[in-house]
């Protein structure tokens, strides 16, 4: 399983949460399972293969993250969401966003341009062109608004076989 494929199963968590009443240890703990993986796996060919431990560990960090840091990832979004009220965001592009913004602000290993980029990639898979242009404006205006004044993260590079590799080569 790539990172990319366990963000993507994160954005189902966290989509997921936005209709519960649970907490994200519950959703976690009922979805994160081999048995669950299987009976998706029929359906979404994403859940094909169950995440290996620094994968789930990473799962687990976006979908709580996004959780305890709700409020303040929607307060984010709302600003930079010129002339839409938060309701109107679809729930899928809203999951999305509080996704890439956390790894943002709190997963320094990540670069900026690899949250924003994996962000848009997800949602060509759920929303139509224009929420897709939509979501990029908004966290491209994100992080050029609330970083200014910070250097960039740095890239990783690749330093040996199978260690640090690019966010895009994952």
């Amino acid at each position: 399983m790539t990172r990319s494929t366990a963000r993507e199963i994160a954005v189902h968590l966290i989509f997921s949460l936005s209709f519960g009443h649970q907490s994200a240890q519950e959703l976690m703990d009922s979805q994160l399972t081999r048995r669950r993986f299987q009976e998706l796996a029929e359906d979404m060919p994403l859940y094909a293969q169950f995440p290996n431990e620094k994968q789930e560990k990473y799962i687990r960090e976006l979908v709580q993250g996004v959780f305890s840091h709700g409020a303040e990832l929607d307060d984010y979004i709302s600003r930079y969401a010129v002339g839409w009220s938060f309701a109107r965001i679809p729930r899928m592009a809203a999951a999305i966003m509080r996704t890439a913004m956390y790894e943002v602000l709190y997963m320094p290993d990540i670069p900026n341009a690899a949250a924003i980029n994996e962000a848009v990639e997800i949602a060509k898979n759920y929303e139509p062109q224009e929420v897709v242009s939509f979501l990029n404006g908004i966290l491209g205006s994100f992080v050029r608004a609330e970083f200014a004044d910070a250097p960039p993260k740095p890239e990783k590079k690749e330093t040996r076989a199978g260690a640090d590799v690019p966010e895009s080569g994952d």
